[in-house]
């Protein structure tokens, strides 16, 4: 896939990169590593300081970034403004609480006197250079949340982005540069994906993170375990949406609408799969597919749309695929499952709902990358529950009912990194971020993403025999 901005409103290409070639690695790499040395030893209040200075630059600059973003991927223009800003929220937010969330800790002295210590303490300590592989759909938040806390933890960051989104890659190391962080802190590697095996196994990358496809985070953590490097995956997810008699269904129906085609449905953690309860199915279903249908769909510079087009055409061919062997085997459109017929440029599709779903569809199954839902209909909570962990995925889940036992069934026995009840789920620097089963491993975001890249040191202290404190 070539390095290129094109736009997936027109499917004109804008811009083309030439990709790195070895000497180029080798001197970041070596950049990087001599980066570690300086970086590792900045106390918390420096690097703070250089990820506020970070913050008030993207502030700044929001809104070009945004019109970067949206040129790049087609979000709509104002959720591009919105992901910046969240960024910057991030940054300050790990700015102001790492030194608490890596502070040592320190046993009691009665917990540890057994095994012949005086004192004891954990300390966490930066592991070196870490290897993010990041995705077009989030350009600048998928980097942010890895970058923010793996910088403030004194680690060092190559960003190998998607092929599709270079002048925003481009943009975010230079804006951790003009922050101030020594050189080679934070750099950018415009390569393709056949580059990325030697990088993680050079000695000088310590760890991966990626999100992305499964195929994709197969790959790196096959590469990773090989060379016994930590890695954190954050994959695809099939979130379930369920709703249960008690619920508010105005207030489900309208949020499910958000929840779908949020950053134009091409988000891991929209909700997909839509698990309403038989006594509410046929009300929500009615306002949820009014929903649908008067979302506005077009250019994503104006102020005005709500659903932008698809980032690649590709993406939009293999959406189509799922809808239509959805359609061969029996289900029924309730709207959309078709191309705009006012859209004769770039790779929009109407946003859909599609009831009637079966095992048998492929839809079922697979994660679909784009506005398209698929409602259920369920007879009581265990066929809800049953019918949510029908999935390879589970990243997160959506629940709505107003049932204290219900929610602590759906709580208890969901399999997802995340059960949001009675609101559209959504990540936040604050909340651990991750998923089970083929949604992958590891957490990113609050104190546990910025452990996930640390050495978690034992110092231990043995008693002096000739002490008699």
């Amino acid at each position: 896939m070539p390095i290129a901005t094109v736009n997936p409103a027109t499917g004109e290409t804008l811009k083309t990169f030439d990709a790195f070639g070895a000497e180029e690695i080798e001197r970041r790499l070596a950049r990087a590593a001599t980066a570690f040395t300086l970086h590792r030893t900045t106390g918390f209040d420096r690097r703070a300081e250089l990820l506020n200075r970070a913050a008030d630059l993207l502030d700044q600059e929001q809104q070009d970034i945004a019109r970067t973003m949206t040129t790049e991927m087609g979000k709509p223009i104002v959720a591009a403004r919105a992901e910046a800003a969240k960024c910057a929220k991030a940054m300050r937010w790990y700015a102001e609480n790492a030194r608490q969330l890596l502070a040592d800790e320190h046993p009691s002295a009665a917990d540890v006197t057994d095994s012949g210590a005086s004192w004891a303490s954990v300390r966490y300590r930066p592991l070196g250079v870490v290897l993010a592989v990041m995705p077009w759909n989030f350009p600048l938040w998928q980097v942010v949340r890895f970058a923010a806390p793996a910088l403030m933890a004194g680690n060092v960051g190559l960003l190998k982005h998607a092929s599709n989104v270079p002048q925003t890659a481009l943009y975010i190391e230079d804006l951790f540069r003009r922050a101030g962080f020594p050189d080679g802190c934070f750099q950018t590697l415009l390569v393709g994906s056949g580059a990325i095996e030697g990088i993680l196994r050079d000695r000088r990358v310590a760890a991966a993170t990626l999100t992305g496809s499964e195929p994709a985070g197969r790959s790196v953590a096959a590469v990773a375990g090989d060379e016994v490097k930590r890695t954190v995956l954050e994959l695809g997810g099939s979130d379930p949406f369920v709703v249960m008699p008690s619920a508010d269904i105005e207030r489900a129906a309208r949020t499910a609408v958000t929840a779908r085609v949020q950053n134009n449905g091409q988000s891991c953690i929209a909700a997909k799969r839509f698990i309403v309860h038989s006594d509410v199915y046929d009300a929500f279903c009615e306002r949820f597919t009014a929903g649908m249908r008067e979302l506005t769909v077009g250019d994503p510079m104006r102020e005005s749309t709500d659903v932008g087009p698809l980032a690649s055409e590709q993406g939009r061919t293999d959406l189509e695929e799922l809808v239509d062997d959805a359609l061969r085997l029996g289900a029924t459109v309730q709207c959309g499952a078709q191309r705009p017929e006012k859209q004769d440029k770039g790779w929009f599709y109407e946003p859909t709902v599609l009831t009637g779903v079966t095992d048998a569809m492929r839809i079922h199954r697979e994660e679909a990358f784009g506005p398209v839902a698929t409602v259920y209909r369920v007879s009581d909570l265990d066929e809800a529950v049953t019918l949510a962990n029908d999935s390879p995925f589970g990243l997160s889940s959506n629940v709505w009912t107003r049932d204290d036992g219900e929610v602590e069934r759906f709580v208890q026995d969901l399999e997802a990194g995340g059960v949001f009840i009675n609101g559209m789920t959504a990540s936040h620097p604050a909340l651990p971020f991750g998923g089970v089963k083929r949604s992958g491993y590891g957490r990113e975001l609050s104190g546990q993403g910025i452990r996930e890249f640390c050495n978690v040191t034992t110092v231990w202290h043995g008693a002096d025999p000739d002490d008699n404190r």
